[in-house]
């Protein structure tokens, strides 16, 4: 939960915790961003209207990180405008203040089905992926990565056919801002093409110079989870 307004954060942590469910909050946009961008985060309440950096910055920084996260905005701004320039800018859903708990409890319970994954596993063609076990495959042959080089291409295999920046998969795999010099994702994308790619195929990773990374699954699959 982001949100600075401390009598409805005790109220929902309240609430919440009647409920059996665990909160951790911030009142500002820099230490929301860092607590979001945890990955045992299920689900994210972000207000509009946050000292530093506003909810619609922190919005767009989840998002570049981790889109799959559901992302209910609370805000006391009940025009047409900032509605539709919330949900434009990734909001999956949006609640006014006042609101009742019952109703954010019902909304929150939505997104929340929508979001599960449907399965345990990550296909693009012959490239077999289990998320549950940690263990790869390609053709009926097993590959052997380290957990890095796993996350790396869980990542990639999430956001198929997408120009990734290096900053967007750094973060999301490492958790954290390399020296913009580093070539720590470069050593691990060769790393994980030597592993991953057929001789005399076109790598499934491609390299979009000056940007980042691409996830190309062959022509006629689709990754899927």
């Amino acid at each position: 939960m982001i949100e600075d307004e401390a009598p409805i954060v005790r109220a929902l942590e309240r609430g919440f915790a009647a409920h059996g469910d665990l909160v951790v909050s911030a009142d500002n946009g820099e230490d929301g961003i860092a607590l979001a961008m945890d990955r045992t985060v299920d689900f994210v309440l972000l207000d509009i209207s946050l000292p530093g950096r506003d909810g619609h910055q922190v919005l767009a920084r989840i998002r570049a990180v981790r889109p799959e996260v559901p992302v209910l905005m609370l805000t006391a701004r009940d025009d047409l405008e900032n509605k539709v320039s919330a949900l434009n800018a990734g909001a999956d859903d949006y609640v006014t203040k006042p609101f009742a708990f019952e109703e954010l409890l019902a909304r929150m319970g939505a997104l929340g089905r929508r979001a599960e994954p449907t399965g345990s596993q990550l296909e693009a063609g012959d490239l077999r992926v289990n998320l549950l076990s940690h263990r790869v495959w390609r053709g009926g042959k097993e590959i052997e990565l380290s957990s890095r080089e796993f996350a790396l291409l869980e990542f990639l295999m999430r956001n198929p056919r997408q120009v990734l920046s290096r900053q967007q998969i750094l973060s999301a795999v490492w958790d954290y801002a390399f020296d913009p010099g580093s070539n720590v994702l470069n050593v691990y994308v060769r790393y994980l093409r030597s592993k991953i790619d057929r001789s005399g195929e076109p790598s499934l990773i491609s390299t979009v110079r000056g940007v980042g990374y691409r996830f190309d699954p062959p022509a006629d699959s689709q990754s899927s989870s």
